[in-house]
């Protein structure tokens, strides 16, 4: 074979080359496909952030409700690009509830991605414009005071671990908890016509986590927890110290890692 065949066909192999990496580079570049209305990459699992607002007869003051968004606010900060963000509210019919649609998948900020590749104040705007104000809005009047016969607390969280976006295959599951931990129902109930006697009118912590595995699974498991505890006027520290200790006894019979921080 002369010479001028192996350089024509050296050149050929080389273009063919070119032309295979320029496809390669074309599909493995194209911007991956999100879901329109979370933003979140289609087909993964995101880690999750649930903040879930306690609105059962729960009396929350202007400083107090200050404090509670700026804690939303860092939460909402706290994410990684690709982690959502969801925000419930357990309603007067004892229900968690989804109620202004927001549930997220953090976009990027503008400080939080290369501007090598990317124009970090597109980016910020994009940010601002489908998940900063979007937040805002959901927020509002979710933290007026409403009536409600029941407080289903562990419940509504055991509940929530039931669904496919917070089950526990999903990674790294966490609730912001935004309450005064005044556990109303059949389960049991702080409450009573006197209250009187506390600390042995509340159940054995075993006995209450059981309960829960029976109608709920372990899906609690592994949770992590963060309780904003809202102080209501009326309880005295004891009283409080009490309700508190019964709730981390819970916590750890059904394997959640609660932190607590009050209002």
């Amino acid at each position: 074979m002369r010479s001028k065949d192996l350089i024509g066909l050296f050149n050929i192999a080389v273009v063919i080359g070119v032309l295979g990496a320029i496809s390669y580079a074309a599909i493995s570049l194209q911007p991956a496909e999100y879901d329109p209305e979370t933003l979140c990459l289609a087909g993964e699992t995101p880690p999750h952030v649930v903040v879930m607002i306690d609105r059962t007869e729960v009396v929350y003051t202007p400083t107090q409700a200050d404090q509670i968004r700026q804690t939303i606010v860092e939460a909402r900060n706290g994410l990684v690009i690709g982690e959502r963000l969801s925000v419930y509210e357990l309603n007067h019919r004892g229900e968690i509830r989804n109620t202004n649609r927001f549930s997220v998948c953090n976009p990027g900020r503008g400080d939080q991605i290369n501007p090598l590749y990317r124009n970090p104040q597109r980016v910020q705007a994009r940010y601002e414009a489908l998940f900063d104000r979007p937040l805002d809005l959901a927020l509002e009047g979710l933290f007026d005071l409403i009536e409600s016969p029941i407080t289903p607390l562990l419940e509504s969280l055991a509940e929530l671990t039931t669904r496919p976006e917070f089950d526990p295959a999903v990674p790294r599951r966490r609730i912001v908890l935004i309450s005064d931990m005044f556990q109303n129902t059949r389960l049991y109930t702080v409450y009573s016509p006197t209250r009187q006697d506390l600390r042995n009118r509340l159940p054995a912590p075993d006995q209450v986590a059981q309960a829960i595995r029976n109608e709920y699974g372990d899906g609690l498991r592994g949770l992590e927890l963060d309780v904003y505890y809202v102080d209501q006027p009326g309880w005295n520290a004891e009283e409080r110290s009490l309700i508190r200790a019964h709730w981390q006894a819970v916590f750890a019979e059904l394997g959640v890692r609660d932190r607590w921080t009050a209002f």
